[in-house]
């Protein structure tokens, strides 16, 4: 059964791993071809919203940083900075192919609160209803602890909620929930679908991701459980080919899908 032909509101989210190279620059060649197949999608008659990791990684580089600051003041200045360069190279890539983005950076307070929610919510709407493409991240510049939602996977999955998407899909460096840490064994069998999340998939989706991003496959994880029981179906595949998301929407079995509860 093909649980993602038929979505029409989509949620991609898209990491700092997949976004850039080891030495933290952008990877130009890989967000060229996301942007392509992203703009196909909605060429097609999806709504697609993407959430986007990136910006401390990328202003990082471009203040030529040895390494990713440890201070909150150090990480927010590196967010500021790489928020514009990330928001410029994506609003040059989608506008090559006649699509208007629009940057949305969120907190958790803005979330948590029900009147902001509501503004957010309808913000959304009325983007989508002009045919905008929202790009979103954590306001990273002015989150402090207690605001902030820890990974984009978490954001992934409430954004996904407050548009009332269709489908959310987590691109990552791994091609979905394995049995095992497939990196430390290569011959773990991969779990094509996960039909109720239990403590034993959070316990083999247990591990640190990679020295790029925030998250692993847990967050991951805990992200599929929070849409699956809004009744929205989730998957985890890999990123280094965004010619999967092709894939995943014409039925072929690819990563990991995680089906949404029922009412």
């Amino acid at each position: 059964m093909n649980y993602f032909q038929n979505a029409k509101r989509v949620v991609v989210k898209v990491g700092t791993s997949t976004l850039t190279h080891e030495t933290g620059k952008l990877n130009l060649r890989r967000m060229r071809e996301l942007v392509r197949v992203l703009s196909d999608l909605k060429n097609a008659g999806c709504e697609i919203i993407l959430v986007s990791s990136g910006a401390i990684g990328v202003g990082v580089s471009k203040l030529k940083l040895e390494r990713r600051p440890h201070d909150i003041g150090g990480r927010q200045a590196c967010a500021a900075v790489g928020q514009c360069e990330l928001m410029y190279i994506y609003d040059k890539l989608f506008g090559e192919y006649g699509h208007v983005t629009a940057q949305v950076l969120l907190t958790r307070d803005c979330v948590d609160e029900h009147v902001r929610n509501m503004n957010i919510q309808n913000a959304f709407e009325r983007l989508l209803d002009l045919g905008a493409l929202p790009i979103i991240n954590e306001n990273d510049t002015v989150a402090v602890e207690e605001i902030v939602f820890g990974d984009n996977d978490t954001l992934s999955a409430i954004v996904a909620k407050i548009v009332q998407a269709d489908a959310l899909v987590i691109l990552t460096d791994i091609d979905g929930l394995h049995e095992e840490n497939p990196k430390i064994n290569p011959q773990a069998k991969l779990i094509p679908v996960v039909e109720e999340i239990t403590q034993h998939t959070r316990d083999i989706a247990g591990g640190t991701g990679s020295s790029r991003g925030t998250g692993g496959m847990i967050t991951k994880v805990e992200a599929a459980e929070l849409a699956t029981s809004a009744g929205i179906v989730t998957a985890i595949i890999d990123s280094s080919d965004p010619d999967n998301l092709y894939r995943l929407f014409d039925g072929e079995s690819i990563g990991t899908t995680f089906l949404p509860k029922r009412a």
